[in-house]
Order: C-alpha cells, then structure tokens, then sequence
C-alpha cells in the first residue's frame, strides 16, 4: 500500500487537494492518506514520527513555514528513509526573490486568505441572489440593502461591494411597485438610498434605450416620468429614515467608499 503522510502548521487541506490532483495521473487502486494538523512544535512532530513506520513506500507531503520545523522533518524523514516533498516553501521562495519582501511566517496564512475568498464568493452569491429586488428577503440579512431608481448604478454597485465582502441586497424603486416590508423591520442604518439628477437620469436612459434598440423617446426616458419615479423614491427614504447619496457626479468607487465608511462607523458603535 502507498502512504501519503499530510503534515501542516494549519488544517492540512492544501496539501491534500494537492495530493489529489497527483491521483488523477496515475492509476492508484490501493492508497492511504493519513493527516496530521496543527504541528506547530518539535514535539508534536516527535510524536508524529515515532507513530511512523520506516518505508520506502510512503511519502510525506509537508507545509510547514517554521525553518526550525522544516529542518527537523527533513532529518527525520532521511532517518526513516521516506520521501517528503515540500509544498510551500518553493512558492515562498520564488515570490520572495521577486518582491524582496520577507515572509511572515505565520502558520495558517494560507488558510486566513482562504477564508477571506470563500467570503468574497458568498458576498457575490448573495448580491447576485437578491440583486433588483428578486427575493426582498435577502433584505433582513444583509450588511446593506441599497434603495434607488432604476439607472442609479445598484447592481454595479451591490457587486463592487461584494468584491469587499459586503452582502448586499438591492431594492428597484417603482411607483407602481409595493414597497418590500422588509425594509421597515431593519435598522435604517443598513439601508441606503441613491439618487440622481433628472437629467442625469434622462441621459442615461436614452443611452441604455438606444443600446437595446429600442425608442430613446420611451417612458422610460420621458423627465416627466423620471421626476414621478423621483418624487416617489425619496419618499420611501424619508419614510425609511435612511442616508441618501446622490450618485450624479460621483463614480461607482466613490460611492461604494461612502457606503463603506458608514458600514464600519455602525460596526463601531455596535
């Protein structure tokens, strides 16, 4: 049998998912992975090498960041004549010799930025899942729910949000459309309001019109209509008692900052 020995100063997981990539390329019927986590100490990783048995038919696959550790593995791997592989170090190396920055080297790093990508994808996901009020729901948990008149840049914005780890929900403001109760039972300090100029608006639309091919002259874009849409929406916010941004003159970063700024404020508080 071919044993593939994990040991990691964090949970071992990169190591394995490398060890199975391997798999894919070689015909492996009678295999055993066996993972030791969290070996951040001589000790430790005494009593791991004492539980392993002398075999030239194992390998160990290591990602260990204390130089200390690293030697003493290297050493008792040659004692027991198994082959170890390094995972991490090559990778430290080279992106050291390219930036001249120096490692931290702080067990679990790699995990911590996992962490922070798979927040970043549920950020997404959700943004996505309650974007232009599809399920007002998402509204009672997300970090912010942004409330505006269509063309005032809430799904691109609800993205770049996302991309910061905000969940973020998004709300079309429409006369003729009931307003989500949702909105009314969290606290109106996790709710923005965007705005913008008519005429702003009035370009904005004919452009997005003429696009999609169809008539600038459209209700859609009529300043009659976007005055009504206007009046209508800033009513809600007021009745929601939220911050109003007018996006007019200002790009999608700056807003997002603002919004930013405010989130954490609140966090502060709490």
């Amino acid at each position: 049998m071919l044993k593939f020995i994990v040991i990691s100063d964090s949970t071992g997981e990169t190591c394995e998912q490398i060890i199975s990539a391997a798999f894919a390329q070689f015909n492996l019927e009678d295999k055993e992975i066996e993972r030791f986590s969290n070996v951040r100490d001589m000790e430790r990783l005494n009593n791991i090498f004492n539980k392993i048995q002398a075999n030239s038919d194992s390998i160990i696959f290591y990602s260990l960041v204390d130089e200390h550790l690293i030697e003493h593995l290297k050493k008792s791997s040659e004692l027991k004549n198994i082959n170890a592989v390094d995972v991490l170090t090559p990778a430290i190396v080279a992106i050291e010799r390219v930036t001249n920055l120096a490692p931290i080297t702080k067990p679990g790093a790699l995990r911590n930025l996992d962490a922070q990508y798979f927040k970043r994808v549920d950020a997404i996901d959700f943004a996505v899942r309650y974007d232009d009020g599809k399920d007002p729901r998402g509204v009672l948990s997300a970090d912010v729910t942004i409330l505006g008149v269509s063309r005032t840049s809430k799904t691109p914005l609800s993205m770049y949000l996302a991309n910061k780890n905000f969940r973020v929900a998004n709300i079309p403001l429409v006369p003729e459309t009931p307003v989500p109760k949702e909105i009314f039972q969290v606290s109106n300090k996790k709710i923005i309001g965007l705005t913008n100029s008519p005429e702003k608006l009035n370009s904005i639309r004919k452009s997005r019109l003429q696009s999609l091919g169809l008539p600038a002259n459209s209700s859609y874009s009529n300043l009659d209509r976007i005055l009504l849409e206007l009046e209508h929406a800033h009513s809600i916010m007021k009745r929601v008692g939220c911050p109003i941004i007018d996006v007019s003159e200002r790009a999608i970063e700056e807003t997002a900052e603002i919004i930013i700024r405010h989130l954490r404020k609140i966090n502060d508080r709490l």
